[in-house]
């Protein structure tokens, strides 16, 4: 069962609190501990709060603070869009989720409200967040005011739109639907919709809908004379009452509220005694305007009447009295519990409770964003610390990311270099690194060079190295580094900011080794594309690998996907798809293909396969049709460096895609290349994937 569904709308006032407020009533039948998150709010500074969040946490004692229950309000993530802070802005989101997931059995989110300008925008917003938590949706369209045929396209459209992101739609709510539309609404979509896809129609009520009268005297902001215990009254009408009696009582209906300057005595006390009246229909309250009150005969007559309506004074005149009560839009509050009731009945109602469990239950989310994906990783490495080697201390992008890295405690750190060129390095630099943080060490002085000098002609003694060779080579950073992890000084290593790949990796081929039972060291980049994180391999090391080396890959792949958590659906990549091709490069990918086949029946893996059949689903169902991997794939395995370095690297530099790695595969312990044109992401990155692989190898 999934943890989480987002309930979402496409514009103001569309209803999604009868659908929040009903799940909130089902989930809590089925788990203990239930949680409610809305991400962005409309409440207007530090005092002011989400009348929503207050009403669900309040009604239903849910266990849950309230500054728990949002991650920023509409301001904050509006200053995040304008500075182009958007990914920001939603690390605090996922942050703010991830720390609710971790406390509750399951949680209800909601979109934001659309209270402001722009519906595309926020509908956009909403798409990136349910994306980013993985959340299936929820999505509720307003029938009101709309034909049949405004609100059956409205509903398609949404559903084709969270369907283009690659959101699943558990269901489409269509509410305040006109009841003469009902049955022309719910049979028209039900032949359009896939069953997958849960449709409700819910029809308007004007119980729902229309204001109470405290509602009223809270949005005038005026001031309550008379009626305190009847301010729950519902406003389905409202009449001013500027005309002589006779003709005022004719234009009463049920609930009707009465606008009506103060000194009309008359009025009112012809509106109250219609009020007791058997005769005439039921008043739900009387505001009186231009600041006048009941003279002391009229007010005295009112003090001795058993029951008596609400009666609001306010400042302003009839006719500005008249157009503040007509825009008016009624909201369920926690101080009006029969609406709330009356919510969760229309959801119980109209929803096929037991078919929506069925698909809550069943559904399994697919894919991770790249958000979400840095998120987790950052997560895991915090949660079992690491202590990394950075070889080359004296890089300037070296130590940014090391600043990075310590202030948000990810690791733990050993630079290695002079402790005064680093100290002055920073200083020049303005870097913000506390070296009473981190180890610094100068290998040619350091007190375990001659114990590292010893292991490494050991080592390699049968390999033509003599002692003296060795103490030469130890003071090269990169074998020192290694032997740090070799010896367990450390559990891993990152370096080539300033090095070659071979001079990098070249000291853990020698000493550091392969796994058993692996023949080839290769590597994987984790390419966080817009909207999905794929995991490319190999791009940096083997140059032409036969087809039981790209086999290997494969499953190196595959397993450090998986580890990653990402599903492995395995593209064996070549300039043909399927059995139409021939030709040397392509018959090696198609052994490669049967040899993990073998080896690996489990994995789901396609091969030969073009690169857009592997990612594109209308070109991978139209090349190679019920294939479980074309179209959806996330490890895409390239038949050589060449086409595999160049593609990462176009990929990376036409789609903004964030490129972490290279992460290398099959070494007993982990060690890590960068690319001399790394950024200081990059080294952030790969530092983080390497402390994960250093939990795995513990």
């Amino acid at each position: 069962m999934i943890k989480t569904v987002f309930i979402a709308s496409t514009e103001g006032y569309s209803g999604k609190s009868v659908i929040s407020i009903g799940l909130v009533n089902m989930i809590l039948g089925k788990a203990q501990k239930v949680g409610f998150f809305k991400p962005v709010i409309n409440a207007k500074g530090p005092d002011k709060k989400d009348d929503h969040i207050d009403t669900i946490i309040s009604h239903f004692d849910l266990p849950i603070a309230y500054e728990d229950s949002y991650a920023l309000n509409w301001q904050e993530a509006m200053l995040h869009m304008e500075s182009e802070a958007e990914g920001d802005m939603m690390d605090i989101i996922i942050r703010k989720y991830k720390n609710l997931e971790e406390k509750y059995d399951f949680i209800v989110v909601e979109g934001t409200d659309y209270h402001g300008e722009g519906n595309a925008f926020e509908f956009d917003l909403n798409a990136q967040i349910a994306k980013n938590l993985r959340a299936p949706v929820i999505a509720v369209i307003s029938g009101e005011g709309k034909s049949t045929a405004q609100i059956v396209n409205g509903a398609l459209t949404t559903l084709n739109n969270f369907e283009a992101r690659e959101i699943k739609v558990l269901a489409i709510v269509t509410n305040k639907v006109p009841p003469a539309s009902v049955a022309d609404v719910k049979e028209l979509l039900e032949k359009q919709l896939d069953p997958d896809t849960m449709l409700v129609v819910i029809p308007a009520d004007k119980t729902l809908q229309n204001p109470s009268m405290r509602e009223v005297y809270e949005k005038l902001n005026g001031k309550l004379l008379f009626g305190a215990e009847q301010l729950t009254n519902r406003v389905d009408h409202f009449v001013t009452g500027a005309m002589q009696v006779p003709n005022f009582l004719n234009y009463l209906k049920d609930n009707v509220l009465i606008v009506t300057p103060g000194d009309r005595g008359d009025i009112v006390i012809s509106a109250l005694q219609a009020n007791l009246s058997s005769s005439y229909p039921k008043v739900a309250g009387i505001i009186l305007t231009a600041g006048y009150e009941p003279e002391e005969p009229i007010t005295r007559l009112i003090e001795g009447l058993q029951t008596v309506v609400p009666i609001i004074a306010v400042q302003t005149g009839t006719f500005e009295t008249n157009n503040a009560v007509g825009a008016i839009r009624s909201k369920i509050s926690a101080v009006d519990p029969k609406k709330i009731q009356l919510a969760i009945e229309t959801f119980n109602t109209h929803v096929n409770l037991p078919d929506l469990d069925k698909r809550i239950v069943t559904f399994k989310p697919s894919g991770i964003t790249p958000r979400m994906f840095q998120y987790q990783i950052t997560s895991r490495a915090k949660s079992n610390k690491k202590h990394i080697v950075l070889p080359e201390g004296t890089d300037e992008r070296i130590l940014k990311a090391a600043a990075r890295l310590i202030k948000q405690d990810i690791v733990d750190l050993t630079l290695l270099g002079d402790r005064e060129e680093i100290n002055t390095l920073i200083q020049r630099h303005n870097i913000e690194l506390d070296l009473n943080r981190i180890k610094i060490v100068n290998p040619a002085t350091d007190e375990h060079y001659n114990e590292y000098v010893e292991t490494l002609y050991e080592l390699r003694k049968n390999k033509n190295v003599n002692m003296e060779m060795a103490r030469d080579m130890m003071t090269d950073v990169s074998y020192f580094g290694t032997m740090m992890v070799y010896k367990g000084y450390a559990d891993g290593m990152v370096s080539g900011a300033v090095h070659t790949t071979q001079h990098t990796i070249r000291p853990a081929l020698q000493f550091v080794k392969t796994k058993p039972g692996i023949s080839v060291v290769s590597s994987v980049f984790f390419m966080c594309l817009p909207d999905r994180v794929s995991v490319f391999g190999d791009c940096a090391v083997n140059p032409n690998p036969t087809a039981e080396q790209l086999a290997e890959i494969a499953i190196s792949s595959a397993e450090s996907s998986v580890k990653f958590g990402i599903e492995p659906r395995v593209a064996m990549l070549s300039y043909s798809s399927g059995t139409s091709g021939e030709g040397e490069d392509v018959e090696k990918v198609r052994r490669a293909t049967e040899i993990v086949r073998s080896k690996r029946p489990d994995l789901k893996i396609e091969g030969p396969i073009q690169y857009d059949a592997a990612v594109d689903q209308v070109v991978g169902s139209s090349k190679m049709p019920g294939s479980e991997v074309a179209g959806r794939a996330s490890v895409l395995i390239f038949p050589d460096l060449n086409t595999g370095n160049n593609t990462y690297k176009a990929v990376q530099r036409e789609t903004g895609a964030l490129a972490i790695g290279p992460m290398l595969q099959g070494l007993n312990k982990p060690v890590n290349d960068l690319s001399r044109g790394c950024t200081v992401d990059d080294v952030f990155n790969t530092v983080i994937i390497t402390a994960i692989q250093c939990q795995e190898t513990a």
